[in-house]
């Protein structure tokens, strides 16, 4: 179950008119940072997210479930449920012994799943996935969403990023 401090922060960001995917990321960060905190693991980058996500549509995030083709089946199914569950279209049916279970099984993966470098390689294999078109299209938006104050302090990290790397 999520905190109430991170649906706060989603449904603060709904307010400000921002996207589905981005009130769901305040729920992949709580994930990562429980991940990172040592409360579980995960077996990879991507279920941590996929973990993330779920709790998302569960708590109310307009996040459709991913089309036929982009996903498994199995896991369209799930991604439906919790939608249904968020959207209060169905009611949870609470299985105890399941959670406890799930919970147990995940304190045994590997917390390196949620490092920067394996968060990076993730970030970096779905971006290659996309077509440079929609990555460009993404940046502009991007720019165009930030504001003046943003702009600049994104400029300035990406100007010490360039400098570590050079030096």
């Amino acid at each position: 179950m999520p905190r109430q401090d991170i649906i706060h922060k989603a449904r603060q960001d709904k307010r400000a008119g921002k996207s589905a995917s981005t009130q769901a990321g305040e729920f992949v960060k709580d994930e990562i940072d429980k991940i990172r905190k040592g409360r579980h693991g995960a077996r990879s980058t991507k279920q941590a997210i996929a973990i993330g996500l779920s709790e998302a549509r569960r708590a109310g995030v307009d996040l459709p479930p991913p089309r036929k083709g982009s996903a498994k089946k199995s896991m369209r199914r799930s991604a439906k449920y919790a939608y249904e569950v968020g959207q209060g279209k169905r009611t949870p049916k609470r299985r105890p012994r399941v959670s406890r279970a799930v919970e147990n099984v995940l304190k045994k993966e590997p917390r390196s799943t949620a490092s920067r470098s394996a968060l990076s390689k993730q970030a970096k294999s779905a971006a290659s996935r996309r077509t440079a078109a929609s990555r460009s299209a993404a940046a502009r938006k991007a720019s165009r969403t930030k504001g003046a104050k943003a702009r600049s302090t994104a400029a300035k990290k990406a100007a010490r990023t360039r400098a570590r790397h050079r030096g």
